[in-house]
């Protein structure tokens, strides 16, 4: 397989999903699509805040994600193995990451909102 086909078979198919995601969030909890944890599953506000934060920063990092692969597919002297799946996975971290961070910051553990000040 050349480099280019396993770069857009993994982190092209990466975007594609993300933009699937962006373009439709889901709308109420469910148990099947979206960004789905204990706490966000808790009430439709942090489901909503929760699937919005995090389809923002998986489709700007899967972006990256295909990026860096082009890069590499193009860049590279043999065939790719390991490189793109390493950007997949750190782009699926990175983006859980900064979700959890959020609903921390603007969350308790009850589910209710923080006040800002």
């Amino acid at each position: 397989m050349s480099n280019l086909i396993y770069v857009l078979s993994t982190n092209g198919v990466l975007f594609v999903l993300s933009i699937v995601f962006y373009l439709f969030p889901p709308k109420k909890i469910n148990n099947w699509y979206g960004y789905r944890t204990y706490k966000t599953m808790q009430n439709q506000k942090i489901w909503d805040f929760a699937n919005g934060t995090f389809n923002k920063a998986f489709l700007f990092y899967s972006f990256l994600s295909l990026a860096g692969g082009l890069l590499l597919s193009f860049g590279a002297t043999g065939t790719l193995t390991w490189q793109p799946m390493a950007l997949v996975f750190l782009s699926l971290i990175v983006c859980i990451v900064k979700t959890e961070n959020q609903l921390k910051e603007n969350f308790t553990d009850e589910g209710k909102s923080k006040k800002k000040h």
